[in-house]
Parts: C-alpha cells; structure tokens; sequence
C-alpha cells in the first residue's frame, strides 16, 4: 500500500505547477502586467521562463524522471517568487495579510515536499527507477 503513496505523492504536488503553468499561458498578458506592477524588468520573458519551469518540471516531477532535478528547479523558482509576490505584499495589512500570510505558508509547505523528493527520490512507480534497472541490468551481462 505505501508504495501506491509514492506517485500520488507527486502527482498531488507536480500538479500545482502544471496547472499553474498552463493557468499563465492562457492568461499570459494578465500575469505579465502583474509582474510589471511588482517591479519586473522584462516580464514577459521572466514570465516565458516561469511557464517553462512549472510545465516542464513539473511533468518530470509527475513522472518520476529526473526527481531531484525536478524538485531543486521548483524550489529555486518558488523562493524568489514566495518572496516577491506573497512576503513583501504583507506590509498592506488587513485582509490583504492574512491572505499572504496563507500563500507564504503554503509554498513553503510546497517546499517541504520538493525537499522530500529531493531527500528521498522519487519512491516507487518512477521513471528514474526503470532507467536505473536498465542501467543494473546492462552491467550485469
């Protein structure tokens, strides 16, 4: 039963950033002028390299493909962007606070899980795990 834990795990985690990732394509111009107000330079490539990160991280993440690559990716994209969008916007007050403050914790409870994988690897049902039995079996013959 545990090891079923495993990619539910990584899904639950590596679609937060597919779906975050695809939410920033289609609202590309919307998102753009966010990172604008907050003082990006250049935001639609900042914005391009964002999109690019959360798909294709977390894909690998979701298959268990290059997992710890995967999750160092994603927790260097989420620092700055914890930061940035959720920790300095706290200083509004108010209601505004309390909804930061929510976001700040929940990344870095994001974190926590990237740095499980990191930790750990990817578990059982994993593409890194399938390329490192080829790999046992070729040096074996």
């Amino acid at each position: 039963m545990v090891n079923y834990l495993h990619p539910v795990a990584r899904a639950f985690v590596a679609l937060i950033f597919i779906i975050s990732g695809l939410g920033k394509v289609v609202a590309f111009a919307g998102v753009a002028g966010m990172m604008a107000s907050a003082g990006f330079p250049a935001p639609s490539i900042f914005l391009a390299g964002a999109i690019a990160i959360e798909i294709v991280a977390g894909t690998l993440l979701l298959l268990g493909w290059q997992t710890r690559a995967a999750a160092i990716a994603l927790i260097v994209f989420l620092i700055p962007a914890t930061i940035v969008f959720h920790a300095l916007p706290m200083s509004a007050g108010g209601q505004a606070l309390q909804t930061q403050l929510v976001e700040v914790l929940k990344n870095l409870a994001i974190i926590g899980a990237l740095l499980k994988f990191l930790a750990d690897g990817p578990g059982a049902f994993a593409l890194d795990k399938v390329q490192v039995g080829r790999i046992a079996e070729s040096v074996a013959v």
